[in-house]
């Protein structure tokens, strides 16, 4: 409920912003993620993953709010997950929608403008895939808690995640930019399972990316 309520109110300000401002651009933007899970066993143990490589694609706004500062809220397809370290067959595979709110300060520099940005994100899991060690596929489900009988039966993780973005880059005078960007998870993406109450199971999404855009 309480993530619901900060995407109504994310949501709402990005909103509110758009409609008050007569300069607002629009843009597309696609890149590589280079994700990985960390964070605890359920015996309390670090976890002991790799990073996985993604994509990511989608669309966003920039809304004047200063002098070479802006807004900008997006929507981004995106990909997630984790390799075991001890086994490359064993991986998580996670695909979110998610919506960025940037807070960008775009100063001049040479023919373009400088990019540096900070700010939340919050996204949504509309699906994935588990493989085990024998290879064998799972199709991820979406539940915050569960019994120890859908979990021995099945892969689970919360449908919501929560974090924040930073990010690094340049746009040309043509519109063309490219970015480094790094996120991380601040919410628990694994359920709470009931009648385990020793479970120490702490998710957390983490990576960076590079990506390229261009404005209209």
């Amino acid at each position: 409920m309480k993530t619901k309520a900060l995407l109504l109110a994310l949501t709402s300000f990005a909103f509110a912003l758009g409609s008050q401002a007569q300069s607002t651009t629009f843009g597309v933007r696609a890149g590589v993620n280079f994700q990985n899970i960390n964070g605890k066993e359920s015996n309390g143990d670090d976890t002991k993953n790799k990073l996985k490589t993604g994509f990511n694609v989608g669309v966003n706004a920039e809304i004047p709010v200063a002098t070479d500062f802006y807004v900008q809220p997006g929507v981004l397809f995106t990909t997630k997950g984790a390799k075991s370290k001890k086994d490359d067959d064993i991986k998580l595979n996670i695909s979110y929608i998610e919506v960025p709110i940037n807070f960008l300060y775009k100063p001049g520099l040479g023919d373009g403008k400088l990019i540096l940005g900070i700010g939340p994100y919050i996204a949504f899991g509309i699906g994935g895939k588990y493989t085990d060690s024998n290879g064998k596929e799972w199709d991820l489900k979406f539940k915050n808690d569960i019994t120890l009988t859908q979990w021995a039966q099945n892969y689970y993780i919360k449908r919501m995640d929560f974090g924040g973005n930073l990010l690094f880059g340049y746009e040309l005078s043509s519109k063309l930019s490219a970015q480094l960007n790094a996120q991380l998870g601040m919410v628990n993406i694994n359920p709470d399972i009931q009648d385990f109450s020793s479970d120490k199971t702490k998710y957390k999404n983490t990576g960076f990316g590079v990506s390229v855009g261009y404005r209209f």
